[in-house]
């Protein structure tokens, strides 16, 4: 029983091991290894004639890392590379994952390993995995594997991950750009109002004269900091945690956030855009892949990345299925630019909707990188103007009596 059970368990994960050891000619050598224990990197080691004198375990905040979509952009490029070579699957998961430097990703690879060796189809395998292989991916590996035509699927989904990333890292620097700037001075200011200006004050009650406006005011501001600091940053988290976790159990809440979001002045225009280009991009690659419409559409919806969008692509969606056609759904929705709605009633009425739909993407993607070129080279005077009001008004304040006793004297 106890022997049934040991094989039953599951196997230690995989982690990252820094190595020091001596190879051939006694010639000093170190690296890092992905293994289980130290028995296997001492048998991998062994097997290249390397005597190991130091292995030790890479902390697990940066030994076993996350898959992320760059991890499966690049194994889907690798994975494209060998299968164009003629390499078997089997071959060409092996080689991937011996090239492979992050431990969850190794592990990944050789569980889509297993499954492939015991009869699965590479899509199948990978649709056991919905968190790291979207139904885009699936779907697009599965129509390669019946068409005879994997590489090309496989070179065709690294690309469209690799501008999908792109536009979501530009989106993302449109929105951490300024609040991470502004938070930062908003933290100064704080730190100067708890812990420098009560030191001035101290100074000031020596004085026996009465402040001026400006150096009182920010005195009982920072009186008020003092006492309220805590339960001001208490309120804060304990608001955004408390919006996150509404907005993850209710459709609702998270829907009039994305709605919020969208109506935002310069962030919203971006946000738009973004949405456009996604939905078009995502339907572009898996109508040029022989995906049906329907199909396609119905992982556009999860590819918008906004519920709002995710509402109108799934209108748009039925309303195709009673037979109107695309540009006349996306119209009716009342979501989607003109531009984009005529260039899709374009591509349908010469029979190149997956070119069109890729020209659209490529259109909006281009627009949200000027957009975000712009709202940097906006936000940089402001940021400059609120931080130089914020610390340079603290600063002010304090020296100011200090100037006006100069003054008098």
């Amino acid at each position: 029983m106890a022997k049934a059970k040991a094989r039953r368990a599951k196997p230690a994960p995989l982690h990252r091991w820094k190595w020091a050891g001596k190879g051939p000619q006694d010639r000093p050598m170190r690296g890092e290894l992905i293994g289980r224990t130290k028995a296997d990197i001492v048998e991998q080691l062994a097997k290249q004639r390397i005597v190991a004198s130091k292995i030790q375990k890479r902390s697990s905040f940066s030994g076993r890392g996350k898959v992320t979509n760059v991890d499966i952009m690049v194994f889907a490029r690798q994975m494209a590379t060998m299968v164009r070579a003629g390499i078997p699957i089997l071959q060409a998961l092996q080689a991937v994952s011996e090239s492979l430097k992050k431990p969850a990703m190794v592990a990944l690879t050789q569980q889509i390993m297993e499954d492939v060796s015991s009869g699965d189809s590479l899509s199948s395998a990978m649709a056991k995995h919905p968190r790291q292989f979207d139904r885009l991916f699936v779907n697009l590996v599965d129509a390669g594997e019946q068409a005879g035509a994997l590489d090309q699927m496989l070179e065709r989904i690294a690309s469209y991950k690799e501008k999908v990333e792109s536009l979501k890292n530009r989106v993302k620097k449109a929105l951490w750009y300024p609040t991470s700037v502004m938070a930062i001075g908003v933290g100064v200011t704080m730190l100067l109002l708890i812990k420098v200006v009560p030191e001035f004050e101290s100074m000031f009650q020596g004085f026996g004269a009465e402040l001026p406006a400006l150096t009182q005011f920010t005195v009982n501001l920072s009186d008020m900091a003092q006492q309220y600091w805590l339960h001001a940053l208490g309120f804060l988290v304990g608001s955004v945690m408390l919006l996150k976790t509404a907005a993850r159990r209710s459709p609702k809440v998270a829907y009039r956030l994305d709605g919020l979001l969208l109506r935002l002045p310069v962030i919203g225009d971006i946000m738009h855009k973004s949405a456009v280009s996604r939905f078009t991009r995502t339907l572009a690659t898996t109508f040029a892949s022989g995906v049906p419409l329907i199909e396609g559409l119905e992982t556009a919806a999860g590819a918008a990345d906004n519920r709002v969008y995710i509402k109108a692509i799934n209108e748009v969606r039925q309303d195709v299925t009673t037979g109107q056609q695309l540009h006349f759904a996306m119209r009716m929705t009342n979501r989607f630019p003109a531009l984009a709605v005529q260039m899709v009633s374009i591509g349908e009425e010469a029979g190149s909707l997956d070119a069109m739909l890729n020209r659209v993407a490529d259109y909006y993607e281009e627009e949200v990188d000027n957009k975000v070129d712009a709202l940097t080279s906006l936000m940089e005077p402001i940021i400059i103007v609120v931080l130089g009001a914020l610390v340079g008004g603290v600063v002010v304040s304090m020296y100011l009596p200090i100037f006006e006793i100069g003054t008098a004297l």
